[in-house]
């Protein structure tokens, strides 16, 4: 599924025009992304957990030669789904 799936969901669903919608995917995804980027964690109450975690520093092998290869610290986004989720998914 696209945005623009979920544009065309909330348009059929809601009732408003096709670019509202698009607008409204667009500023909560604009949203999680802007809080996310600052550290901080979203909740949704019964689909889950993005957190952002750091990663250190660490070292690796390029898989074709073998050379060892330094890999830089960064952050990333980890989604937990909540237990009602998980429980919908595998029904």
């Amino acid at each position: 599924m696209r945005k623009a799936d979920i544009a065309e969901e909330i348009f059929k669903q809601v009732g408003i025009s096709k670019n509202e919608a698009s607008d409204i995917v667009e500023f909560v995804l604009n949203l999680l992304k802007s809080v996310l980027q600052k550290g901080d964690s979203v909740k949704i109450a019964g689909f889950g957990n993005f957190v952002v975690r750091s990663k250190g520093a660490r070292k690796g092998r390029n898989p074709r030669t073998g050379e060892e290869i330094g890999i830089t610290p960064r952050r990333v986004v980890t989604f937990r789904p909540s237990q009602v989720f998980k429980k919908y998914v595998n029904s």
